[in-house]
């Protein structure tokens, strides 16, 4: 990735070369000056008494009108050389290296302004690489950033504000509505919901009462809840994974670029080619020419310019591209991986089936269900009310209501007395567990008492999304993917479950962190992965596929850790990555391979002697315009980006 400090100098090589270049062409062209060459002499020798042992004879010409290359050639070329030099020994030989050796050898040739254009193309694709290369973000410091820096520790009848750090194991804790939990511990007083969806996939709201055990990391509901500090904060869940991530963050997969695959046969072709023009005619100049002409722009301004027209369609399309080497591998990517809470399913409980007694009909326990969880803040309020709007029924009166714990919700609806209560509650205080209860099964439930007695089970699943079957069964035959699995750290049920309604084979349930980072490992080592999630329990998962996609907008920290973000959680935007990803990689091909087959012919050209290496220069910058003209149409959208 390139550094902001690397992206600043090649900005400043940019302008420098271009100064250079526009006061040379004034100077010779615009005032039409012609001055004589300064000569600079220099004479060394290594005697001894007797005779000389060696002497060294130096002559350097160098006219006025040259100065202003001289100072691009050594200002810019020497940082350049430098920077490649540095790549050779690290085995690296791009395509870029064309560009050094054609630098260098302008210099002894005197071809001040051949030289300093090969700078100019070589700083200028860097830029544009740089503009193209994702922006620096630091997903430790986002994770740091959420987890709260205060505990309000209870001492004696007052509230004192302390650092998590100080925190002690046995330390009574008051969480504020609304604030997140800073330590894992139980609940000693209060009865409040906390959102732990993005810490363990568990996709509902979790009632918290006395006795109940809290995770650091999760989001308090709107009531006061009195904690005992069960472990410090850094041994607490949230503490956990940020170690996970950054383990995770310091192992990310390398992604060869498109540009390195066709510089590493591209380099010795063009190398070889000059060498032997050179070694036909028997002049140096002529390898010059050929290098320069040679130099790869069409790898190192078309590719990233496509890169650029593809983030900006992605961008339109309500896609963000962090990283944008994912553009260039995603079709080449053979495992899918995805995450269950929020991804598949839309994250939230849905009412799935109504069990009722021989006594009572579906509609009218839905209705006064319905009609009493108006007022309660209950989390699966929401979704009893929405079944019975969706089914039109009428919502009736209530009276006397009242909500207690152990009791559950009660009231008097349309004159008869209901009661909405927990299986474990309604056994507990029953005389006898009625014979047509049915057997408790996967999701999440509650019961319904009409009159006091048992009238129905309401049973609710993570709601599957509509789109959720069509899309993974697409993968396979329309993106190629060999493998498609769905890894939850939510129960077995609930996983199995939708494992079944969309159609995947490959299931893992009950994931930890951790566990996730190790399974994505071992997937990534056998094929390239694309990893989708959108919990802060994903975010490590994400940093160690190879391609990492957040959904939705839930988590800064998931967001952090992606090479792309899908901002409004639809799996119709994540086809869309994938068919901008083949299209860029297509177009960029197409801008990269047809320079190089243009630039072959004009190496061909100056190695017969018919291009000078300043007309090859120019030559190769009407290549890049072509090339570049051709990456712009990476913009333009398609009449359709999905194929389901």
């Amino acid at each position: 990735m390139t550094s902001p400090a690397s992206s600043g100098l090649d900005k400043s090589i940019v302008a420098l070369s271009l100064l250079a270049i526009g006061t040379y062409l004034l100077l010779r062209y615009g005032m039409a000056l012609n001055l004589p060459p300064y000569t600079v002499d220099g004479y060394y020798a290594l005697l001894s008494e007797q005779t000389v042992l060696y002497q060294l004879q130096l002559n350097f010409s160098v006219s006025v009108l040259d100065l202003p290359l001289l100072v691009a050639l050594l200002l810019g070329g020497v940082p350049i050389i430098g920077q490649l030099l540095v790549k050779l020994l690290h085995g690296n030989w791009g395509a870029d290296l064309l560009a050094g050796i054609a630098i260098v050898t302008a210099v002894m040739l005197h071809e001040y302004l051949a030289g300093t254009l090969v700078i100019l193309m070589l700083s200028g694709g860097s830029v544009l690489e740089a503009y193209a290369v994702r922006k620096a973000s630091s997903v430790l410091e986002a994770l740091a950033k959420r987890m709260p820096s205060v505990a309000h520790r209870k001492n004696k009848d007052a509230l004192e504000d302390i650092t998590i750090g100080q925190v002690q194991v046995g330390d009574t804790l008051s969480i504020l509505p609304h604030e997140i939990c800073p330590v894992d511990g139980t609940v000693l007083a209060g009865s409040s919901t906390m959102d732990e969806s993005y810490l363990t996939g568990e996709p509902y709201l979790m009632s918290k009462t006395s006795g109940s055990t809290v995770m650091s990391g999760a989001v308090n509901g709107d009531t006061l809840l009195v904690i005992r500090a069960d472990k410090l904060a850094v041994d607490s869940r949230y503490a956990k994974i940020m170690t996970v991530m950054r383990e995770s963050d310091q192992h990310r997969p390398y992604l060869r670029r498109l540009g390195d695959q066709l510089g590493a046969w591209y380099t010795p072709l063009a190398v070889s080619l000059a060498l032997v023009a050179w070694g036909m005619s028997g002049e140096v100049v002529r390898f010059l020419a050929v290098l320069v002409i040679a130099t790869p722009c069409p790898l190192l301004i078309g590719i990233p310019v496509t890169i650029i027209s593809s983030i900006s369609l992605a961008a339109r399309r309500e896609i963000i591209i962090k990283n944008p080497a994912i553009l260039e591998t995603i079709g080449t990517c053979r495992t899918a991986i995805f995450d269950k809470t929020g991804t598949l399913t839309y994250g939230r409980p849905a009412l799935t089936a109504i069990l009722t007694s021989p006594q009572h009909e579906q509609a009218q326990v839905l209705a006064l269900a319905a009609s009493l969880e108006r007022y309660s803040k209950h989390p699966l309020a929401v979704s009893i009310i929405k079944a019975a709007e969706a089914k039109g029924l009428a919502l009736l009166p209530v009276t006397e209501i009242s909500e207690l714990p152990g009791a559950g919700l009660q009231g008097v609806v349309g004159g008869k007395q209901v009661q909405v209560i927990s299986r474990k509650h309604f056994t507990a205080q029953a005389t006898a567990v009625p014979v047509e209860l049915p057997a408790l099964s996967g999701g999440l439930e509650c019961l319904v008492l009409i009159g006091g007695e048992y009238a129905a089970v309401l049973q609710f699943r993570d709601e599957v999304r509509s789109d959720s079957s069509s899309f993974i069964n697409h993968l396979r035959p329309n993106h190629l993917f060999n493998k498609v699995m769905l890894v939850s750290g939510d129960r077995e049920s609930e996983v199995r479950y939708l494992a079944e309604q969309v159609g995947i084979q490959h299931v893992y349930f009950s994931q930890s962190p951790e566990q996730k980072l190790a399974l994505v490992r071992q997937e990534t080592q056998a094929a390239k992965t694309v990893f989708l999630g959108d919990g802060i329990n994903d975010a490590p998962a994400l940093t160690a596929a190879t391609i990492g996609i957040a959904f939705g907008q839930n988590s800064d920290i998931t967001g952090e850790a992606a090479d792309a973000v899908i901002m409004d959680s639809s799996l119709l935007k994540v086809d869309e990555l994938f068919h901008i990803g083949a299209r860029m990689r297509k177009i960029a091909l197409q801008s990269a391979v047809g320079g190089m087959v243009l630039s072959l012919i004009g190496m061909g050209f100056a190695g017969f002697g018919y291009l000078s290496p300043v007309t090859g220069a120019v030559a190769q910058e009407l290549i890049d315009v072509l090339a570049v003209l051709n990456a712009l149409r990476a913009a333009i959208p398609p009449k359709t980006l999905s194929d389901f």
